[in-house]
């Protein structure tokens, strides 16, 4: 019989209770005994939850605190210098310190994983890099499932992903020059874990998906002949895309089992299956129910590719999972009790997950939920909801024109310039100001009706009046309201277009205790009326000082939804963008001369395979130009993005045309940089100098001395000063107490840019 498989399930608890202990734990609120005790609840539960979906094969280690990278940073003892780990074992405040930053020491690197909206702390390495099996945490959750009758496939990130997406930190050297001294304590933790019982080990390499070079090649062939002989059985897991060159070496790995994603990358299945039929004994995972999104399997499609992989190698060497881990799903739909039953039953959220791939596993048993997929399926398709034959017409209707700015930005920098009279290095912020508690209740006693509109609307007005007061008191050159108004930059938009839909607890983790609720994209995308105008106003008529309207962009909009699966995802961007694009015309129109546009997700939603680049590239790049380009010169536009690599994208940075680009550096160190100082990028920079997701108030001369390093590589003249990110999640003290650090560093670069123009 073929058997069900999950390759991971979300952390953070069906009402994010790991969230919630996390930050309690940080406040000094629970000690860390009753910390742990909320994990160890929440694994309990979750295993049980697959174990009687009939899920065969359960993950353990795919529980994290923080990052399953992060955690095996920990386990391979990569402890950077600055935090002052003495050897032994690595503890979970380590952890939380590497992640978050000390008073004395910066936190590590944070990018998106892949092409997904989570993000994981990035490895550093040195020259000199030891490593050290130093967490057992992966023994001790297999021991702890064990303990419950339940038998696990511990989940381990793979020797070539940590290594491949780590960074060095001393000039020269490859990371996967360190695979032969990696490799050992990947040896040693599993020939613990084969000690402790467990006889398959899943090693994710979703870096497989990526186009590799000759170095990650030869770590790979010398990686998995090392580790095939601990004892136990290897999965390789592989997901987010195709193996396609990859295949031939990965199929001629000693390992015991392979995962492919099915739903990424269908078309691999017969290559894949030609290099599996080999007589041999080797599983095949399929990754046939979609791990990314929130609509419901249509049963009777997926288990097409169940039956020829059976038909080739026999039942006993097939397994049934979802495309990749449920990490990026949202827990369970039954509590969504808020949703209408027509659209509700076209969803599945984790829960639901696991009993479509154990349908799929034993289709006989379980003909009754084919045929109510099959009828949800039918049902969405023939929806009229989904359809608006007026924004159809709109969208085809868009030329080439719509997608231009009347002038070139050197024509516009001059007559921006005249219009804000800025001075040199402007300071501003990205767009939120923190969220406090206050703030927190005040919204949710207005959802549940506690706080009418008028006081609500009140208590907001002066949160807005407050933020603007200390900004004004702080010298900030440009000014923005704050967004109290705002739950999410996604969602909050999401909420006030057509083709739109919310869910009450559909939340999954973007990084740590970052938790996020995805709009369902469900129909064709319309803006009914405008979204933001009254507030940015409203900010503007209480200071003479410019004020910023904040948006954000489709791709961002696009990337951060669960998005429907019923048509091009280029379709649904445009049709976002010219919803963005009539909001960004009544802004103008009611006096806003500075509009930011935010694509965080513009570098996260490109292809992983570099021959799909150029089609993505066109689309997101036409979406934001068709978004912002409908303005006079005067109107100046800024972009926001973050914790991405742009590098290898220059061209299409440059091609969105946005006067100003506020980017993420100072966790990078202005290492960002480089790629637009060799690029010769055109327009206007913003470099992030304040890390605003680490609590740690960085000095002034701190801050001066990353403007210094921008200025070597950017000319001053175009520079902005600004935080990495908004401020939301921060608190006013350090944020009063970064931002006069900030004003400061940037009146000081006044200063040295006057004399050297003297």
């Amino acid at each position: 019989m073929t058997k069900a498989a999950n390759l991971g399930f979300p952390r953070i608890g069906a009402n994010r209770e790991l969230k919630k202990a996390t930050e309690a734990y940080w406040k000094g609120e629970i000690d860390i005994q009753a910390l742990r005790k909320v994990g160890e609840v929440l694994r309990a539960r979750h295993w049980r939850l697959q174990k009687e979906a009939g899920i065969e094969i359960i993950p353990s280690n795919d529980f994290s605190f923080y990052d399953q990278m992060l955690d095996m940073t920990a386990m391979l003892g990569v402890v950077p210098p600055r935090f002052e780990h003495e050897g032994g074992a690595v503890d979970l405040d380590t952890v939380f310190a590497m992640a978050r930053g000390t008073d004395r020491a910066e936190a590590m690197e944070m990018t998106k994983w892949f092409d997904t909206n989570y993000h994981y702390i990035v490895p550093e390495f040195h020259a000199d890099q030891r490593f050290a099996l130093s967490s057992r945490k992966a023994v001790e959750e297999f021991a702890e499932a064990k303990a419950l009758g339940i038998h696990t496939r511990p989940v381990l990130i793979g020797p070539v992903t940590f290594l491949s997406l780590g960074k060095a930190k001393d000039g020269g050297l490859d990371p996967l020059s360190l695979t032969d001294r990696v490799l050992p304590v990947y040896e040693q933790l599993i020939g613990e874990l084969r000690h402790a019982g467990a006889d398959w080990i899943q090693l994710d390499e979703p870096v497989l998906a990526l186009d590799l070079g000759p170095a990650q090649g030869e770590a790979l062939a010398t990686s998995y002949e090392s580790l095939s002989n601990g004892g136990a059985k290897l999965l390789i897991a592989t997901y987010f895309g195709g193996l396609r060159d990859s295949l031939a070496q990965v199929a001629g790995l000693p390992i015991d089992g392979l995962h492919v994603d099915l739903v990424r990358a269908p078309g691999q299945l017969p290559a894949v299956l030609d290099a599996l039929d080999d007589g041999g004994d080797r599983q095949l995972s399929l990754g046939v129910v979609d791990g990314r999104n929130v609509w419901r399997t249509r049963l009777s499609s997926a288990i097409d590719p169940i039956r020829k992989a059976i038909d080739r190698l026999g039942a006993d060497r097939v397994q049934i999972a979802p495309s990749c881990s449920l990490l990026h799903t949202p827990v369970d739909l039954d509590g969504e009790t808020g949703l209408d039953a027509e659209l509700k039953s076209w969803l599945a959220f984790a829960k639901q997950k696991l009993h479509e791939v154990a349908a799929l596993a034993d289709p006989d048993a379980n003909e009754k939920m084919f045929e109510a997929s099959n009828q949800a399926a039918q049902s969405r398709s023939a929806s009229p909801r989904i359809h608006n034959l007026a924004v159809s017409k709109r969208t085809q209707a868009v030329t080439r024109s719509d997608l231009e700015r009347s002038t070139p930005f050197r024509i516009r920098r001059e007559k921006q310039r005249a219009a804000l009279d800025l001075p040199p290095f402007p300071t501003t912020t990205i767009g939120s100001f923190p969220q406090t508690g206050d703030v927190r209740r005040a919204r949710a006693a207005f959802k549940k009706g506690r706080l009418s509109p008028p006081d609500y609307d009140a208590f907001l007005k002066a949160e807005t009046e407050r933020a603007v007061r200390i900004q004004e008191e702080l010298g900030l050159d440009v000014l923005v309201h704050g967004e109290f108004e705002r739950n999410d930059m996604v969602e909050y938009f999401g909420e006030q277009l057509d083709g739109f839909a919310f869910t009450k607890n559909g939340w999954v983790q973007s990084y740590g205790t970052r938790c996020v609720k995805p709009p369902i994209i469900y129909g064709d995308v319309a803006r009914p009326q405008p979204m933001t105008v009254a507030w940015s106003t409203y900010a503007q008529s209480l200071t003479d000082k410019p004020m910023k309207g904040m948006l954000t962009g489709p791709v961002t909009i696009l990337q951060w939804s669960f998005v429907r699966d019923d048509q091009p995802r280029s379709l649904t961007c445009k049709q976002i963008a010219l919803a963005i694009r009539d909001e960004v015309a009544d802004l103008e129109a009611s006096g806003i001369r500075l509009i930011q546009i935010d694509e965080p997700a513009l570098r996260e939603g490109l292809p992983l395979r570099r021959a799909d680049w150029r089609a993505y590239l066109d689309w997101a790049v036409d979406c934001f130009r068709l978004a912002s380009s409908g303005v006079a010169d005067e109107t100046q536009i800024h972009t926001h993005m973050c914790y991405s690599e742009f590098n290898d994208i220059m061209p299409s940075i440059a091609a969105l045309d946005a006067d100003v680009i506020s980017i993420e550096t100072s966790r990078s160190d202005m290492e960002l940089l480089d790629g637009f100082a060799g690029f010769d990028y055109p327009n206007e920079i913003g470099p992030g100098i304040w890390d605003i997701h680490a609590p740690r108030v960085p000095s002034q001369n701190d801050m001066r001395g990353l403007l210094e390093k921008a200025s070597s590589v950017i000319p001053a003249d175009r520079l902005w000063v600004n935080p990495d990110c908004g401020l939301k999640t921060r608190g006013w003290a350090e944020t009063r107490a970064s931002l006069a650090h900030l004003v400061g560093a940037a009146r000081d670069m006044r200063g040295a840019f006057a004399s050297s123009r003297r």
